[in-house]
């Protein structure tokens, strides 16, 4: 009985606020309320066959893959790459660390604010440079420039989080293994081509499906601060749309069947991580 109980308190907050919550999801994806909330209308499936045939839906679905994929190649290169300094570097490198961690203590929303601060079109810095070289930023209208934008938020917010693993896991490997390789006349690139990332892929594996979901699920407020989804939903991802269904066009069946069809996806493609990239892995 003694281990039942001790894992009672989580079983039961994961009951509350997992499995519950989930629960009346997959329930209110079967109905259409009316918009008073008085009585639902049972529909089976049709939440799900609507949202399939929804060319906007649709593409939603493309625009997180592309906002996912970026998210997760900048945040974890710009981590590996500063890891890769800071393992390197001797004096100061306390205070190098600490400052490269600190992004992480920001929430998404106020990273968004942040960045929309510095690319906002009429008092942004880093707009205003732009325009004295010459180039007219205007994320509000440039559906290229909008992803970019919460591509850049959403990664800098991450990199700290990559990079406290990163750094840990550059310096679990034996140094003699490193320095038996310098003297064989391995150079760095090489050292770290046929040595250290091999031996960092349990860590880089970690991060690649942690990233993923992060993408997916905690960077709606990035995106609702800076972009709203626009312009034109060029940033309206799958968790966006949840909310802006859902909470904004008071679609609360359709906006069920959206969270449902999210986890499955995200779901999916954890099990697709373990089962093909894992082989990859050298523990």
């Amino acid at each position: 009985m003694l281990p039942i109980l001790l894992l009672l308190p989580q079983i039961v907050i994961t009951a509350v606020f997992f499995f519950y919550p989930a629960g009346q999801a997959v329930w209110q994806s079967l109905f259409i309320p009316d918009p008073f909330g008085l009585k639902s209308q049972f529909v089976g499936l049709g939440n799900f066959e609507y949202l399939l045939g929804d060319p906007y839906y649709r593409a939603s679905f493309v625009t997180t893959a592309i906002f996912s994929g970026l998210v997760t190649l900048v945040s974890m290169g710009m981590a590996l790459y500063l890891a890769l300094l800071a393992d390197r570097l001797i004096k100061g490198a306390g205070t190098y660390r600490t400052l490269l961690i600190w992004p992480y203590a920001v929430a998404p929303a106020v990273a968004g604010v942040l960045w929309l601060f510095m690319f906002n079109t009429r008092v942004g810095v880093v707009s205003w440079y732009l325009g004295l070289l010459g180039y007219d930023w205007n994320h509000v209208l440039n559906e290229g420039e909008a992803m970019g934008l919460v591509v850049a938020a959403s990664s800098w917010g991450r990199v700290s989080y990559n990079f406290l693993f990163f750094l840990a896991g550059l310096q679990a490997i034996p140094r003699s293994v490193i320095e038996a390789a310098a003297i064989d006349g391995a150079h760095f690139w090489t050292r770290f081509r046929t040595i250290v990332f091999p031996l960092l892929s349990p860590t880089t594996f970690f991060l690649l499906v942690v990233n993923v979901v992060y993408a997916f699920f905690e960077t709606f407020g990035v995106i609702h601060t800076i972009t709203s989804g626009g312009p034109q939903q060029a940033t309206t991802i799958l968790v966006y749309k949840v909310y802006k269904d859902g909470f904004v066009g008071q679609d609360l069946g359709g906006s069920a069947a959206q969270s449902v069809i999210l986890l499955f996806v995200v779901g999916l493609l954890t099990i697709v991580q373990f089962k093909f990239i894992e082989r990859r892995v050298h523990y």
